[in-house]
């Protein structure tokens, strides 16, 4: 079995960089040739008498990535354990470096400006790996792998965070190099995937029983960005902030191995010696945006436009979508949580009308009551499965209405809606039995058949919520399946320090989740920690909501950006002499400077508000002087929000034809404005397209 090495060392010499395993003196070493960046493999006693100037241990390779003037190895520096699945160890990246191929000269603002990015990309993470463990596969995927191949050939590619990274090492694995033609298998040690999401491992007790309790969100590389710049479907029917949601329960995990490292003679783990097979129980939950083309307009409004396009235009992108969660999951119940009133309620139609449009002979139910219309509305197939999208099974619920109030114990009715569907779907288990496989492979003694697949609007804070009651749902039905608990109990009555650990852990989760795309934690979570809605953590959502309103105008941009590049939707064009200015402001002078305007008339406001006034001087001047400067004040305040397009911070990289379109109107309106339209005509810099034009430079890669 081919592990990565958990200990490299790095040697930097003039002409290459030279990676090699201390621990595994016998395996080839890696070189990287500079400035070409060309990739080979050598034997390391014909390396011995380089002439290096720093040797550095890392532990593990990113990737590689080309900017537009150079091309950067990025390794891992620093990794924090986070504890053990199956005695594997876990880690979190807490530090990187970028290892130039070149020793750059000039100063360069553009890239500056990606190394900044990806910096602050990588920093932010959260980023996990192991040696040993396949994180990108559930449990169940993993014990139906071949746990003889490389540990990245074995990863889910919808997970595999730095997949885009690792594509000049995994090209060279499979077609080889210069000197090098041939498949180079001896470099998959060398090869080590991450994940990016949440991933908690809690060894702890219930009722006096020792046992491991996990929670890994593996956020997909799919579509990812940004809250109001990812939204729905792909033409590839990748869904915006997809996330599938392990909850893993770990009985007698006493194996106390390191995790292996390429050359170890076995998987790395000692077993367990207590003569108990040990017992592994998995949930798997999925998320992902409404599976439509739609998007969110930002226009420094605090609830941006909507836009959604032609249904039978994203037909072929939703089969796509449902095609793929079918083949992986089984059946999809599909809980809807979206508002069935207002701004939300053509988001809910729209995907109705999907689901109507992929199941053969849809029957549809609606269930009333006294607060609402629509509790419920069901779609499903009215006969014998005929296709694989019969396997679809839509369930709205009109969360808000219904726990509304703070009266978050009604969301319990999705839960009873549900019992006979999550009754049917089992969850994974599988034992481990002492001795009983070599490879490390697991006896699967229950799989699970279905998946529940939630979104609100966000795929956040409602999805937060619902998510974790299914987790503790399931989690009760374990313990029973276990004997640990007695038919009809809870394990919340049960144990107060083990619920209390698991409101927690799905808090945090909740938080990770969100930050990664609203920039904020999320909504709610006095819902998860304390299993109440309280007044306080109504004043913390309505800071989260404030805090969401500014980064997701003026923040998000530079953001979506960093997961651009990192993820490879944009690809920096090769550098010349001078430079491109990718991320320079083309706006018109005159419409950059109204926000300055607005400040220095507020600022003059207050200076006449708070200067003193000598007795025997006059009382117009003065109020002449903070009358003039606030109708400034207020005229600079009421242009910016009337064109708010032109003043939300919007992705350089990779521009939404939405936000192109809306700057062009909203340019053309200001160009009619009697103050500033012939200064605008006269001084503009570019239009939308000159602000946009690096979007021509900028190359797709297709994987």
């Amino acid at each position: 079995m081919a592990l990565p090495f958990r200990d490299i060392n790095v040697q930097t010499a003039s002409d290459s960089y030279i990676f090699s395993s201390p621990s595994s003196p016998g395996a080839p070493t890696l070189l990287v040739d500079r400035p070409t960046g060309d990739i080979r493999l050598s034997d390391a006693s014909l390396l011995s008498k380089k002439r290096v100037s720093r040797v550095t241990s890392i532990a593990g390779i990113l990737g590689m990535i080309r900017l537009r003037l150079d091309k950067y190895i990025v390794v891992i520096t620093k990794a924090q354990p986070v504890g053990r699945l199956r005695g594997h160890m876990v880690y979190k990246i807490l530090a990187t470096e970028l290892l130039p191929l070149r020793e750059r000269q000039v100063h360069d603002p553009d890239e500056d400006r990606f190394l900044a990015l990806l910096r602050s990309f990588i920093k932010t993470g959260p980023m996990y790996f192991s040696y040993a463990v396949d994180l990108t596969n559930s449990f169940q995927r993993q014990a139906q792998q071949d746990a003889a191949s490389p540990l990245w050939k074995r990863t889910d590619d919808r997970f595999f965070w730095n997949r885009f990274l690792q594509s000049d090492l995994i090209d060279f694995r499979n077609q080889g190099g210069r000197g090098q033609p041939a498949p180079q298998p001896a470099i998959d040690p060398y090869i080590l995937p991450v994940i990016c999401g949440v991933l908690e491992i809690h060894p702890t007790t219930f009722k006096g029983t020792p046992l491991t309790i996990a929670l890994i969100t593996r956020r997909s590389r799919h579509r990812a960005g940004t809250r109001y710049y990812t939204r729905g479907l792909d033409d590839k029917g990748n869904a915006a902030n997809y996330n599938e949601t392990e909850q893993v329960v770990i009985l007698n995990d006493s194996a106390a191995g390191l995790g292996g490292f390429a050359g170890s003679s076995g998987p790395g783990v000692q077993r367990n010696t207590e003569g108990k097979d040990m017992q592994i129980l998995s949930y798997v939950q999925t998320r992902g945006s409404v599976p439509a083309y739609w998007a969110e307009i930002n226009s420094l409004k605090y609830t941006p436009k909507l836009q959604i396009r032609a249904i039978e235009a994203a037909l072929p992108a939703a089969r796509a979508h449902f095609d793929e969660q079918i083949r992986i999951y089984g059946d999809n119940y599909l809980v809807n949580l979206v508002n069935q009133k207002g701004r939300e309620l053509p988001v809910k139609q729209a995907y109705e009308q999907v689901v109507e449009a992929l199941v053969s002979s849809p029957q549809e139910r609606v269930q009333a009551d006294q607060r609402t219309d629509e509790k419920f509305h069901t779609i499903e197939t009215g006969g014998p499965q005929r296709s694989a999208f019969d396997r679809l099974h839509y369930v709205y619920f009109d969360f808000h209405a219904e726990t509304k109030g703070l009266q978050m114990h009604r969301a319990q009715l999705l839960i009873d809606r549900l019992r006979d569907a999550l009754v049917a779907q089992q969850y994974f288990r599988a034992a481990d039995m002492p001795g009983s496989r070599i490879d490390g492979r697991l006896e699967v003694r229950s799989l699970q058949t279905s998946v529940v697949r939630t979104n609100c609007m966000d795929c956040l804070d409602r999805t937060n919520v619902v998510q974790s009651m299914l987790a503790r749902w399931t989690l009760d039905r374990m313990f029973i399946d276990l004997g640990l608990l007695a038919r009809g109990s809870r394990f919340a009555d049960a144990d107060d320090a083990f619920e209390l650990l698991f409101r927690n852990m799905w808090a945090d989760n909740a938080d990770v989740v969100s930050k990664s795309y609203s920039g904020t934690g999320a909504m709610k979570t006095d819902l998860t920690r304390l299993g109440k809605r309280t007044r306080g953590g109504a004043m913390q959502d309505l800071n989260v909501a404030c805090t969401r309103y500014c980064k997701n105008n003026f923040l998000d941009g530079p953001r979506q950006d960093a997961f651009d590049l990192f993820l490879g939707v944009y690809q920096p064009p090769d550098g010349g002499i001078g430079t491109n200015l990718i991320f320079a402001d083309r706006r018109p002078v005159w419409i950059q400077s109204v926000p300055y305007v607005a400040a220095f008339g507020f600022f003059f406001v207050i200076v006449g508000m708070y200067t003193p006034r000598l007795p025997d001087a006059a009382v117009w001047p003065l109020r002449l002087f903070i009358l003039f400067w606030a109708a400034v004040t207020v005229w600079s305040l009421h242009f910016i929000f009337s064109n708010g397009m032109l003043y939300v911070n919007w992705p350089k990289l990779n521009p939404r034809p939405w936000a192109t379109e809306g700057y062009q109107e909203t340019i053309s309106r200001v160009r009619k404005d009697r103050i500033l339209g012939p200064l605008v005509a006269r001084h503009e810099r570019g239009l939308s397209t000159a602000r946009y034009v690096n979007a021509e430079e900028g190359k797709k890669r297709i994987e």
